[in-house]
């Protein structure tokens, strides 16, 4: 394995069209490139359109359309393809006797863009916390001696994670498929991780991959020449798109999610406006108002404020990737790019956040989903780990035929029975996760 100090990545060995799985499988040549399938190959799965059906922030809409995962990922892709493309461009300049894959990085970050909530379960971030408190205070926490005695990481558990759960499902070889899961080529499988280090090495809850898929990522990272920055931690450094990935996600979550508040009339029009219009000053902001000034369609001039701003946190986080290149290739960058936004703009963007803190996310819609999320959890995981672990008693066996047979309910540990179970019930959409939960408590029945 590659551990080093003071050596950089390379750009080389780090954009790599091969696939996982599948290396040694002669493929024909194709008009798209590996990258390019990759997006393709995602935007055609069943777990991405799934995402269609699971909570963002808001509730699912009744008469007001708001974003959920599916709307959101396909937004960060196409705000990660700008910035991939922006950082190819100058790439190409600063390097311009050196032939490379440059110009795919538009297309790696965009197809890991798509991919990046995949792992997320039903009920948003929510769902996590309500998994993790199932093994942590309620009924799981007596599992714990048991998956420790067995050799099993605890921790994947007690502090699951969306992001390791989406290299699982990326990854993982379920039960009748292939070798490689999704068979995605190295570079985009690197660029969804973003906490590169197991769940034993995390003091905040993120971490980038579970026990069972540890050795797919030492493999991943010695490809692409990933090493860890200090060797005598078992902490990977970042792989460079990765943060691409995470300045999409970060643009859109905070200004959409401010235009679905003011969709829900959770903020007023003028306060919205007012918090968009800080990112602006001088000539620009005069430019703006002259350009809203034309509609009068309040929804139209938000959504322009929005588009506005969405090219400026492109355009400045691109600098500071690029500014900030050598130390990014050393693993030693150590914050997300937003971070390292101007001041005006990084103020407004703060100002969001607060506003949303305040107003959206403790808003009574996105808490009822909350606790409705922890009763279903609570309920599903304790009808279904009941069900793995005593496989012969009556009920148990009504319950395991309902879990797909890709799933293993005859795993041999109780952490993998543990992991059988969540791999169901992640996967599941929020529809189906309630009205699974209503017919396993009997608060709903079939017609007779």
């Amino acid at each position: 394995m590659l551990d080093f100090i003071n050596n950089s990545m390379d750009w080389t060995q780090l954009l790599s069209g091969k696939r996982l799985g599948v290396e040694a499988y002669h493929e024909r040549k194709h008009e798209r490139t590996n990258f390019q399938r990759d997006y393709d190959r995602l935007i055609f799965s069943s777990p991405f359109r799934r995402l269609q059906n699971k909570t963002q922030v808001f509730p699912l809409p009744g008469s007001i359309f708001v974003h959920n995962r599916l709307t959101h990922s396909l937004e960060v892709s196409c705000v990660g393809r700008s910035l991939g493309n922006n950082i190819a461009t100058l790439l190409m300049q600063k390097y311009p006797a050196q032939e490379m894959n440059f110009a795919e990085i538009g297309s790696i970050v965009s197809a890991a863009c798509l991919a990046h909530d995949m792992g997320n379960p039903p009920f948003g971030h929510s769902g996590e916390r309500a998994i993790s408190a199932y093994f942590t205070e309620g009924n799981g926490k007596q599992l714990e001696t048991k998956v420790r005695d067995e050799g099993g990481r605890w921790e994947d558990f007690a502090c699951f994670e969306g992001n390791a759960n989406a290299i699982r499902l990326l990854t993982h070889q379920f039960i009748g498929r292939r070798k490689g899961g999704f068979a995605l080529t190295y570079s985009t499988l690197a660029s969804i991780v973003k906490y590169p280090f197991a769940s034993t090495q995390t003091n905040k809850g993120k971490f980038g991959f579970f026990q069972t898929e540890e050795e797919t990522y030492r493999f991943i990272a010695g490809e692409l020449g990933i090493g860890k920055p200090n060797p005598e931690t078992d902490i990977y450094a970042r792989y460079p798109l990765v943060y691409l990935v995470e300045a999409a996600d970060d643009i859109c979550y905070q200004i959409m999610d401010i235009e679905d508040a003011h969709k829900l009339r959770l903020l007023t029009s003028d306060e919205t406006i007012h918090l968009l219009l800080q990112f602006f000053e001088g000539k620009r902001l005069e430019s703006i108002h002259e350009t809203m000034g034309i509609v009068d369609d309040i929804n139209e001039q938000i959504a322009y404020l929005r588009s506005c701003i969405i090219g400026l946190l492109v355009d400045e986080c691109t600098q500071i990737f690029m500014e900030h290149e050598d130390i990014i290739l050393q693993g030693l960058y150590d914050k997300p790019l937003i971070k390292g936004i101007s001041d005006l703009t990084r103020d407004a963007y703060q100002t969001c956040s607060e506003v949303a803190q305040q107003k959206i996310y403790i808003s009574n819609e996105v808490l009822e989903i909350e606790l409705a999320g922890y009763h279903i959890f609570s309920a599903l995981l304790d009808s279904f780990i009941e069900a793995v672990i005593n496989p012969t008693q009556a009920y148990s066996k009504l319950l395991l035929n309902r879990i797909p047979e890709q799933y293993d309910i005859h795993a041999p540990t109780t952490y993998g029975k543990i992991q059988c179970v969540l791999d169901y019930i992640s996967g599941m959409t929020d529809v189906y996760a309630l009205e699974l939960y209503r017919k396993i408590t009997g608060m709903s029945l079939p017609a007779v």
